[in-house]
């Protein structure tokens, strides 16, 4: 793609890495179908189970302190925010895409409608929305994550059927069409597009492939035809084994090959969900799980061969695994993975962290540890 591009796309798609799947929750934290909604989804004629304690303990703790001006803070502890990767009070279109996808499924139009908002002030560029804005510098990213349009997309065109708005799906059909444009080449999907020199990376990120909104994408038939094929097809072929019923981590299109520098726990699990959403899950990786979570042994990663790289377990993989039980209709793994889940929560009053998911003795709370288990209480 030529030399002035090189040097740029290695280092968004680096920092992009770093913050999209898998997020900044990959470090330690102590003690943390396309015709119909996905499952849970409100609808205002519809009467929603009441919040539980625990839910509205984390929702008070992440809007009193874990958000400012500009959305959810990466990390509660403030940083310079020189950083390559994500770090203290930036804020990512990660957690602006999972606020909306709450909020939707909670049934709350305000607050969907907040989000939404700011959301679009803060990441929308020409070419998508920027992956990362940091306040301290009012650096707006040049590039996007595929995984996070995706799921602001799909947030839109579900809060256009669950609140009777065309306008959000007039708006999900045009970022659609803009997605399209710019991180689909020949039918196939890219991680990344860079909005200053106009490019795409040369991979995918297997745990980027949301199936469920590319079939919603206002493109031809023919088009999201091919692209579906395509994209399921590199999805499926990334299943690793019914022994270790994970997936690789990312699909190069230069080589053809697949590679995982380790299996994340977090990215094969979104990678999944995304199956399950659609009905493509392998019946081996729901058993899996589910024998892991009722053991309390799911790792944060993994050699290819299913044997943990890590003793490091966090909030977010139980948060997935929930939802995964949840969309696959199995309650007992819905409860199972919560009650692992909650085991993270800092309960104690007196705890800056109270409500929340972090490392108390660090005063560390990171947005998507949080933000994804606030997501899986709404699939209750």
């Amino acid at each position: 793609m030529g030399s002035r591009y090189s040097k740029a796309a290695a280092l968004g798609l680096s920092l992009l890495l770093l913050t999209s799947c898998g997020g900044p929750s990959a470090q330690p934290v102590p003690s943390s179908s396309p015709a119909v909604p996905p499952p849970g989804t409100a609808r205002p004629d519809e009467v929603r189970p009441q919040p539980t304690v625990e839910q509205q303990e984390l929702l008070e703790f992440i809007d009193t302190k874990l958000t400012g001006p500009y959305g959810v803070y990466t990390n509660l502890r403030e940083t310079s925010e020189s950083a390559e990767q994500a770090t203290g009070h930036e804020v990512l279109s990660e957690s602006a895409s999972l606020l909306m996808e709450t909020a939707v499924r909670e049934g709350d139009q305000e607050r969907f409608n907040r989000h939404w908002t700011l959301a679009r002030r803060t990441f929308d560029m020409e070419g998508g929305f920027s992956y990362r804005f940091s306040p301290g510098q009012q650096k707006q990213f040049n590039v996007n994550a595929a995984v996070d349009d995706l799921r602001m997309i799909g947030a839109l065109y579900e809060a256009g059927q669950a609140f009777h708005q065309p306008e959000y799906t007039s708006e999900a059909d045009k970022y659609s069409k803009r997605f399209y444009k710019n991180n689909i080449k020949k039918g196939y999907m890219f991680d990344m597009y860079d909005n200053f020199y106009k490019v795409v990376n040369e991979s995918v990120t297997l745990c980027y492939i949301d199936l469920s909104v590319l079939q919603k994408l206002s493109i031809s038939s023919e088009s999201k035809e091919n692209l579906l094929k395509n994209m399921s097809g590199i999805l499926e072929e990334g299943y690793l084994s019914d022994t270790f019923p994970f997936y690789e981590t990312r699909f190069d299109y230069k080589t053809g090959e697949y590679s995982s520098e380790g299996i994340n726990a977090v990215e094969s699990l979104l990678t999944i969900l995304h199956l399950t959403e659609s009905g493509r899950q392998k019946p081996a990786s729901i058993s899996y799980i589910k024998a892991q979570v009722a053991a309390g042994t799911l790792f944060g990663q993994y050699t290819r061969e299913g044997l943990p790289a890590n003793d490091i377990q966090s909030t977010a993989i139980y948060a997935l695994t929930a939802m995964i039980g949840a969309v696959a209709g199995d309650e007992s793994l819905y409860q199972s993975s919560m009650d692992r889940m909650n085991e993270f929560r800092v309960t104690d009053p007196e705890s800056p962290l109270y409500g929340g998911f972090g490392d108390v003795a660090a005063r560390q709370a990171y947005s998507f540890d949080n933000l994804m288990a606030l997501l899986a209480y709404s699939y209750r």
